[in-house]
């Protein structure tokens, strides 16, 4: 029989040395289990019966100035911390896991990601490479996501904090194929063409913000008009283009959107895959929660043309319901993928044998060499709930929108402001001609996030302020949306009688909002 192992050192140790109290590892097991299961059975109560409590709420100051303590020096009960969690951090997050949460693309988590989240973290793998099961996990996902959206079978994947690092990821494997591997060496000064990439108005700032970090320039990312249904307009891009290639640009890449962030809207994806083609362009989509609808039978069909991208930058923590964070970028062409970062250094030498096996790594893939194992929730989601009931999940939210939508069309004191393209709805409290509907409808979001009943947030839709609902929660009903409506009638006669908007009359007061909270 093999002897025993111990993760600690005897207490006294054969050479006589004296014990070093380094590890962190706790002096009864047994203690630490039973607050173990004391604090999980906290956070399962959370998510069970979280209908019980306000979807948000503001921290009292006390609650605030508590985090501003000095740095720790002597050690704390773990129950005494677990307490202080249960009090002053529990009550006040932002509130996505409540089925009343609508106000951003933010998927509510599940139980299941929940616990494959924790196995992650007790076997705290780092997922930058080497010879690891963890690492072939990440691989599997790859994989499926390779089924889902009809890629190639040398479509290379990887997980990245959220679609705004996978879109940097993505284009700076566009920059690499407009400009050669050379520009990883030589920088764009070497260029002999300023580089041009183009995007939708309702495109995602996190494509400005890829160019601004690429080194490429935000005044270099067109912005596309977009057409009566909030689309990319395509002859608007075909002159821009035109326009730029007679003026000494390259250009290199069109970013197109599945599900925009204003109102959920999907650009031409086929018209634009043949433009790209046509003009030699990488063709990129930021489908940041709408790329998921693939799994949907009833909405895959809106997506056609996404197989035939380039690459595409998606997140698992939103439609499909991963806890944060899980972002993916995939890659029809892994090799140019691998190209765009590698870079052989001693301390990461590959073999054939041992735990530096399995090259390439996903570190050659993107920027971080230290990753952590967001894979395994992602797995446990897809292996638990398998992609039938995921598909019905992500469904329901559409329904649930047209049903917000057919609600509005009914109350006289609501107006749709946009076609409800997959599950955003944008209206707003109609207001008589002499009074500003943007303060109006401004404060009454505040006043309904303060409620705790309903946290819609708001965007502007052609020039004016709308009450923006996002219906990505897959604890949200249609009592949610009843409740979010019948608030919103009350608050928003409440606020219009109060004066709001009417001579100039900024939101101050009890409402706590700026002169400024419409821009």
């Amino acid at each position: 029989m093999p002897e025993s192992f111990s993760p600690r050192p005897p207490a006294h140790p054969p050479d006589g040395t004296a014990d070093v109290p380094g590890s962190l590892d706790p002096q009864d097991w047994q203690a630490l289990r039973a607050q173990a299961h004391r604090m999980l059975d906290d956070i399962l109560d959370y998510q069970q019966n979280i209908r019980q409590r306000p979807v948000w709420q503001p921290a009292p100051t006390a609650v605030r100035d508590s985090f501003q303590q000095a740095l720790p020096q002597q050690p704390q009960d773990l129950a005494a911390v677990h307490a202080e969690f249960m009090r002053d951090i529990l009550p006040y997050a932002i509130g996505n896991a409540h089925p009343g949460f609508m106000g951003w693309v933010h998927g509510a988590g599940t139980p299941v990601g929940m616990l494959g989240e924790m196995l992650a973290a007790g076997l705290n793998a780092n997922l930058g490479g080497r010879a690891q099961v963890p690492v072939a996990v990440e691989r599997q996902i790859t994989h499926w996501m390779r089924e889902l959206f009809h890629f190639p079978e040398n479509a290379s994947g990887l997980f990245v904090t959220g679609t705004s690092m996978a879109n940097l990821i993505a284009l700076l494997v566009a920059r690499s194929q407009a400009l050669g591997t050379e520009v990883r060496r030589q920088g764009l000064q070497a260029a002999d063409e300023q580089l041009v990439a183009y995007a939708s108005a309702g495109a995602h700032k996190c494509i400005y913000k890829a160019m601004d970090v690429a080194g490429i320039g935000g005044d270099f990312l067109r912005t596309i008009p977009l057409d009566a249904c909030f689309r990319l307009d395509m002859a608007a891009l075909e002159q821009a283009i035109a326009a730029d290639r007679a003026a000494g640009f390259k250009p290199f890449m069109i970013a197109g959107t599945a599900g925009s962030v204003d109102v959920g809207a999907i650009d031409p994806l086929p018209q634009l895959a043949d433009l790209a083609q046509r003009e030699g362009l990488w063709f990129h989509i930021d489908g940041a929660f709408g790329a998921l609808g693939m799994l949907a039978p009833d909405i895959a069909p809106h997506l056609a043309g996404i197989e035939r991208a380039d690459s595409i930058a998606f997140d698992f923590h939103k439609w499909l319901q991963v806890p944060y964070d899980a972002g993916f970028v995939l890659v029809r062409d892994g090799n140019r993928h691998f190209d765009s970062f590698a870079l052989p250094v001693a301390y990461l030498s590959r073999d054939l044998r041992g735990m530096a096996a399995g090259s390439p790594w996903p570190c050659d893939f993107g920027l971080d060499l230290s990753r952590s194992f967001k894979a395994l929730k992602t797995w446990f989601t897809l292996k638990v709930y398998g992609t039938e009931q995921l598909g019905r999940m992500i469904s329901t939210t559409c329904v649930l929108a047209r049903y917000l939508a057919q609600r509005i069309d009914e109350l006289p004191q609501l107006e749709l402001l946009a076609p409800v393209a997959l599950n955003i709805v944008c209206f707003r409290y109609r207001c008589p001609a002499e009074v500003n509907a943007d303060l109006v409808n401004a404060a009454t979001v505040v006043a309904l996030q303060e409620s705790g009943i309903a946290a819609p947030s708001t965007t502007t839709i052609n020039g004016h302020l709308a009450i923006r609902v996002a219906i990505v929660n897959h604890r949200t009903q249609r009592a949610d949306l009843d409740a979010m409506l019948q608030a919103t009638l009350r608050l928003g006669a409440q606020t219009l009688a109060s004066g709001i908007g009417r001579n100039g009359q900024g939101a101050f007061g009890s409402l706590g909002l700026r002169q400024d909270a419409a821009e």
